[in-house]
């Protein structure tokens, strides 16, 4: 399995202004963690995404992720957070992102912005600007926002996109609408990719059980379909929701009729594919 949403980070290193308000995760999230959580998962291969560090200290994270990686081998790829509601003037960050050869894409969290926020044309400028690096944009937002996201990739045709955590769909109350509607028309556009990832944390801790997932898996596969689809195990946040082995067992639920290749896809081919992998060490 490949896994393409992982998150690391150590507050004595860098600074993380959201953890003062999680204080249970106020402490360093490192592989060999992740290793205990996710020992029976197989992980062949992992994906590091930014972890909204402070602004300033965006390349420094990029260095001390690259720092892990030369002990870390399956640590293949690095998401990087990027500022590009500055339009033009990102270009010379993505430049010094450009000289990490893991980084292969960028994040700019925007889930608790205003709604509107991606398509200030300044943003979408700074967007359109990745496609000269070959970068990716991983997309994070509430599904409420979606319809922006829908305008952003089309004015951006020469990007690739991918949707984290599925949009985030109202799990704990089991909404489904218009959820599908935004999905169905995000997929419709080659250059969107999505993230079955980090669903646990928007169902309800303790009361959700594997079926209450199955409709928003099946619905993001039907629309995107396999190669087009990856996974992400989003640890440790995910703990929030469940244990890393309960992820798997709902992924393995959720995904049970597909067959092999379809299977490989998803769990593997798909992020190798978006994220490049195919030079990992």
């Amino acid at each position: 399995m490949v896994d393409a949403h992982v998150h690391f980070w150590d507050p004595s290193h860098l600074q993380y202004p959201w953890l003062e308000a999680l204080p249970a995760f106020n402490h360093p999230c490192l592989p060999r963690d992740y290793d205990k959580d996710s020992a029976a998962a197989q992980i062949s291969k992992m994906i590091f995404v930014e972890c909204g560090c402070s602004s300033d200290q965006s390349l420094a994270e990029v260095a001390w992720v690259s720092d892990l990686a030369l002990t870390e081998p399956r640590l293949c790829g690095i998401v990087a957070r990027a500022a590009l509601e500055r339009g033009g003037r990102v270009r010379a960050e993505l430049n010094a992102l450009a000289k990490f050869s893991l980084v292969k894409g960028v994040r700019r969290n925007f889930e608790d912005e205003v709604m509107d926020f991606c398509l200030q044309p300044a943003f979408i400028n700074g967007v359109r600007e990745l496609a000269q690096f070959n970068f990716s944009l991983d997309i994070c937002v509430r599904h409420k926002q979606l319809p922006s996201v829908n305008e952003l990739v089309r004015e951006c045709p020469e990007v690739k996109f991918v949707l984290d955590h599925c949009g985030k769909p109202d799990i704990c109350h089991r909404i489904l609408d218009p959820w599908r509607q935004h999905i169905a028309l995000l997929a419709k556009a080659p250059n969107v990719y999505c993230k079955i990832s980090g669903l646990m944390t928007e169902a309800r801790r303790k009361q959700w059980a594997p079926e209450h997932f199955r409709p928003y898996v099946h619905h993001v596969l039907e629309c995107f379909g396999p190669e087009k689809v990856m996974l992400g195990g989003d640890w440790p946040i995910n703990t929030l929701g469940g244990s890393y082995s309960e992820w798997c067992n709902i992924v393995d639920y959720c995904l049970d009729g597909l067959d092999d290749i379809a299977k490989t896809r998803v769990y593997k081919s798909t992020a190798e594919s978006f994220y490049r992998l195919d030079d990992c060490h």
